[in-house]
């Protein structure tokens, strides 16, 4: 199994932090940063600040030499496919081939409100992301494409360049692998990912992820996981780092033993060894790599801690 960082970026995080955490990844050996892609923060503090997404990634692809770099994920809502093709291929070949796409419906209603963009019902959003899936990749693909959708009409467009990764960036869909969902996924996407899930809801997802592919005549994708963790390298150094997120979260003063237990279940926390033995169960469930949730964003040491210790164990 393969650990991946994952930051929020929209809850604060810096310029100078974001360069401080894809060197310490470089360092530590974590292979890749995916950041979220949110344009307000989620937690009520709209004070923090939010960097747009695809251009942290490009910028921070020419500060890195080996890091890959992503989204997890892109709402379909914020961008129009095409220009999203051309953001993520301009990455591609800013980074020399190192960056991956994840796309999703989008859900955050708060800041399409705050920021004037539309917010579909699910179904339509749903729809629009069928069509983004499809017009991405035939940007991405040699030859002349043309498209009309009910949301999108491209007309003899063959885009160039081309991705530096052939055939294109790795796209990754995210969510609980419902039936469209996953028939969308056996289509077009190259990792399926789920967020928060118990080893026997990974194994349930990916069961569901693992059909769609079969029906479609394809070898199933790769699966992952997206989580909270939070290490330790021993209970002291854990219960500091849960009373740092407890406040950061607004729970100051909280018990952290107590803040932990009342988390939600998919949440993997403790001491280097205990984190260790949750991965193992999350990967022999059926996921390939798992994306870090990290949410003390200056918190470097637990990056080290994921890279050195962590990751040698699985």
């Amino acid at each position: 199994m393969q650990l991946c960082l994952m930051i929020e970026g929209q809850e604060g995080v810096t310029w100078p932090q974001w360069l401080a955490l894809a060197r310490a990844c470089e360092e530590h050996a974590i292979p890749t940063l995916f950041r979220s892609d949110h344009l307000l923060p989620l937690e009520g503090h709209e004070e923090r600040g939010a960097l747009d997404a695809w251009t942290t990634l490009a910028a921070l692809a020419a500060a890195t030499t080996t890091l890959r770099l992503g989204t997890m994920v892109s709402p379909a809502t914020f961008r129009h496919p095409s220009l999203l093709a051309k953001a993520v291929t301009t990455a591609d070949h800013v980074s020399g081939g190192r960056v991956e796409l994840g796309l999703g419906a989008g859900w955050h209603e708060r800041e399409h409100a705050a920021l004037g963009i539309p917010f579909p019902p699910t179904g339509e959003r749903v729809q629009m992301l069928a069509e983004q899936l499809e017009i991405v990749h035939g940007h991405w693909r040699h030859g002349p494409f043309s498209f009309e959708g009910a949301h999108y009409r491209l007309q003899d467009l063959d885009a160039c360049p081309k991705p530096v990764q052939r055939p294109h960036p790795p796209l990754i869909m995210g969510g609980n692998a419902g039936p469209r969902a996953a028939a969308l996924a056996a289509r077009f996407a190259d990792e399926y990912n789920t967020v928060f899930a118990t080893p026997g809801e990974v194994r349930e997802r990916r069961g569901r992820i693992v059909a769609a592919c079969e029906r479609a005549g394809r070898e199933p994708i790769p699966f992952s996981v997206m989580t909270m963790v939070l290490v330790g390298r021993d209970r002291a150094e854990l219960h500091d780092r849960a009373r740092r997120l407890a406040e950061r979260r607004g729970d100051a003063g909280a018990d952290p033993e107590r803040w932990l237990a009342a988390q939600p279940e998919g949440w993997i926390a403790g001491t280097t060894e205990e984190v260790a033995q949750r991965l193992r169960a999350v990967g022999q469930a059926g996921a390939e790599r798992v994306m870090c949730q990290h949410l003390l964003h200056d918190d470097l040491d637990a990056v080290a801690l994921l890279g050195r210790e962590v990751a040698p164990l699985l």
